[in-house]
């Protein structure tokens, strides 16, 4: 499927449900991934190894002590993510959502803007997830141009100094990563936990 038989538009009503299953579905496809990141680190590893002790002395099986705060750990992560992710945002300043729609009528992605959280940020992606049937396919680099003619808009339209979008990924979402700096976007910033990275920030100026 060649980009230009793509089409992008606010995403309606009667879509929501089939919006929401792809959010789920792209959260899913990663979270695994940054689960076993996190928790591989030696702080994580510590923590959990302390819970484990702590728990032989109140459970009378090792290898329920052993993997339950394994378990919790990577619950409360997927937990996480999928509420961070794997819904949709309320509508912001820019408008939206808005989903990638092919010629024959069937939505194939989304996408979700945001402002930055102060003057001069520019505008942020808040969720950008693309179906798995359609990956590969220019889904990805259409929503990203079509956010960043939405952020130049948006930052003439508000009088902004420049016009700039930040797009946030997940640390095991290495295609994504690729993308990005393909078109151009540079890693500037992360947040994460115990001095670990989870999530990387690329930006571009417009």
């Amino acid at each position: 499927m060649a980009p230009n038989h793509l089409s992008v538009r606010e995403m309606r009503e009667d879509e929501k449900p089939l919006v929401l299953e792809m959010l789920k579905a792209g959260v899913k496809d990663t979270e695994n991934r940054v689960a076993l990141h996190a928790l591989t680190r030696p702080p994580a590893l510590l923590l959990l190894a302390a819970a484990s002790s702590g728990l032989r002395f109140v459970l009378a099986s090792f290898a329920l002590a052993l993997l339950l705060p394994v378990f919790l750990a990577v619950a409360a992560m997927k937990l996480g993510l999928r509420a961070r992710w794997g819904s949709l945002p309320p509508p912001g300043g820019l408008g939206g959502p808005w989903v990638a729609v092919r010629s024959s009528g069937d939505v194939c992605g989304v996408l979700a803007l945001a402002p930055g959280s102060s003057a001069g940020d520019g505008a942020r992606v808040t969720r950008l997830s693309v179906s798995r049937w359609h990956r590969r396919r220019g889904v990805g680099r259409r929503l990203l141009a079509f956010a960043e003619s939405r952020a130049r808009a948006w930052a003439g339209g508000m009088g902004e100094p420049r016009a700039r979008l930040v797009v946030p990924v997940a640390v095991a979402a290495w295609g994504v990563a690729g993308m990005l700096e393909g078109c151009g976007y540079q890693a500037e910033g992360s947040w994460g936990c115990m001095g670990y990275t989870l999530v990387r920030e690329f930006s571009k100026d417009l």
